[in-house]
């Protein structure tokens, strides 16, 4: 038996903020009021710092296996780690894509052996591999590409999406640009060779489209599902009071970059689905406040330097984020812009309800010990030299930012901190899903422990 006592900190509850000490034994929260002359193997002092939970970040592309040149699971973990991510939820379009269960078996095993930190994979769509879905049940769930993929990944056709969100259980969730649309944009602006377009072309109609498609088999075959990355504010009537059936989420580079960056970013900041406007910007962040988003996710997606900076439209789309993701918004609470408590809600307790991620995203007793020790007076600027991603750069290089991960734990064991650096015996565990319990709307309490 092994106890850790966080003593003296300001712990992050669902509805409030306690000072006071958190006992953790055994890889579980034992007590979130513990006397802080509490007999434990390991005391850590929290004097000035934040408790919170770990960031579960649900859409993440690692790379591995098959891309590895731009990712791996060992460094991306290091990434998450060093930004407070205990948890990640990684997509199938790897080589070759996970798009049966043996698929996703393969991508954990390589986890097993790599990942300072918590992993899950989900199962990729084909337009007729609805059998293997059914087959696979300890996975997040079902991952389609509405538009912007190649090959089997592409599920655009309506008889195979309807039988999808018919004839399977597992939640959905789905990148929503409208491939008929990208495609038309393309051919009239074909031969462009400047970034900007790139809005042009995955624009507000492509998403809204794909959207309301998406959304509408969802409440029709009441089936769970999970909108990825909403890049405009004329999405969000689409999944506002949408429930028992669709939550929503919106990724950082969505709230905080628009078309008018393309000048000074250039590629960095090429993404699919394409950034939009401020008004986008300030649409996406009042969705967040308002409830009508659930979830801040990153949808790291790194590609070398080298290959971002060829010419457009050459240039590939995605860039990395997990060990800025928490930084970026603990920033916004300082500068007034949210609490700390939203936080929390969007980037670890409501992924973990809409997942089902059984013991996660609270600081309950008897939810795991993945937590995360930020100091909010302390800045620091983003350099590319200094990324744990493999791509080693990032779209806010040069941005200082105030409140930051200082320790990061993932079942009560310290995985990294910023004196002692990463704990490279660990490794993390395969999350544990329990869909039965209903998703984000069933668990206004939280998706609960074991039983």
């Amino acid at each position: 038996m092994s106890r850790t006592l966080f003593r003296h900190a300001s712990i992050v509850l669902p509805q409030a903020v306690t000072k006071g000490s958190l006992l953790v034994e055994d890889g579980k929260i034992l007590d979130i009021d513990a006397d802080a002359n509490t007999t434990a193997d390991e005391v850590v002092e929290c004097e000035g710092l934040h408790l919170l939970p770990g960031v579960i970040d649900d859409q993440v592309h690692f790379r591995d296996p098959g891309l590895t040149h731009k990712e791996d699971l060992a460094t991306a973990s290091h990434a998450c780690a060093a930004g407070g991510v205990t948890s990640f939820l990684e997509m199938p379009n790897t080589k070759p894509p996970a798009v049966t269960g043996e698929g996703v078996r393969a991508k954990e095993r390589i986890a097993a052996e790599k990942s300072l930190v918590n992993y899950g994979f989900y199962i990729g769509a084909t337009p007729d591999n609805v059998d293997e879905l059914n087959t696979v049940k300890d996975v997040p769930g079902i991952k389609i590409f509405i538009g912007s993929s190649t090959g089997n990944l592409l599920v655009d056709e309506q008889e195979a999406l309807e039988r999808i969100f018919a004839e399977t259980t597992l939640p959905i969730c789905a990148h929503c640009e409208d491939e008929t649309t990208v495609r038309a944009n393309a051919e009239r602006l074909a031969g462009t060779s400047d970034i900007a377009d790139h809005s042009r072309i995955r624009n507000e109609e492509a998403a809204i489209i794909a959207t309301r498609r998406a959304t509408e088999l969802a409440h029709r075959y009441k089936h769970r599902f999970h909108v990825l990355h909403v890049s405009t504010a004329a999405e969000i009537p689409l999944v506002a009071n949408a429930a028992p059936y669709v939550t929503a989420e919106v990724c950082l580079h969505h709230l905080f970059f628009n078309v008018d960056d393309y000048p000074r970013l250039g590629s960095r900041i090429q993404m699919n689905p394409s950034i939009k406007t401020a008004k986008d910007n300030e649409g996406l962040y009042q969705a967040l406040l308002r409830g009508d988003i659930q979830v801040i996710a990153t949808d790291h997606a790194p590609h070398t330097l080298e290959e971002k900076s060829a010419p457009y439209p050459k240039s590939p789309s995605g860039l990395p984020a997990v060990e800025n993701s928490l930084a970026l918004m603990l920033h916004e609470v300082n500068a007034g812009r949210c609490s700390i408590n939203q936080v929390a809600s969007w980037m670890c307790d409501a992924p973990a309800r809409v997942w089902g991620i059984v013991g996660k995203g609270r600081l309950e007793p008897g939810y795991d010990a993945d937590l995360v020790l930020v100091d909010m007076n302390e800045s620091r600027t983003i350099r590319d030299a200094e990324q744990h991603t493999k791509s080693k750069w990032s779209p806010w290089d040069s941005v200082t930012l105030q409140g930051w991960p200082v320790a990061t734990f993932v079942g009560g064991h310290r995985v990294y901190d910023t004196k002692q650096g990463f704990d490279e015996s660990f490794r993390g565990e395969k999350l544990r899903f329990d869909h039965s319990r209903g998703g984000y709307w069933a668990t206004a309490d939280g998706i609960g422990i074991a039983e």
